[in-house]
């Protein structure tokens, strides 16, 4: 279960991101069963996209964390943040993207 948590967490947040871009950009919002599973979508490609890039699980602050992260049952602070961040403005932009297309498509 352990190893699916960061997913779980970057999907909800993806979700949540998908719909506060909604909300700000209502011209590009596609209702709230759009923008959450735009989100979703996002929410999973942004956090995985972090983690290629070695920004989660603490990777980036250039400290040895795996110790900690062993003890406290394989997730940091720095792990969780980075879920959180990936998949809310993963969400956020996937939505804004499919929002843009759907706009040119309609006109």
């Amino acid at each position: 279960m352990e190893e699916y948590l960061p997913l779980i967490i970057q999907l909800v947040t993806g979700a949540i991101g998908g719909n506060v871009a909604g909300k700000l950009f209502k011209n590009l919002s596609l209702g709230t069963a759009g923008n959450s599973i735009a989100g979703i979508l996002g929410g999973g490609l942004g956090g995985q996209l972090l983690g290629m890039l070695g920004l989660g699980a603490g990777a980036a602050s250039g400290v040895d964390t795996s110790a900690v992260a062993d003890a406290a049952g394989g997730m940091d602070l720095s792990s969780i943040l980075g879920s959180v961040a990936g998949g809310g403005v993963g969400g956020g932009v996937i939505m804004a993207i499919f929002g843009v297309i759907k706009n040119m498509m309609s006109k």
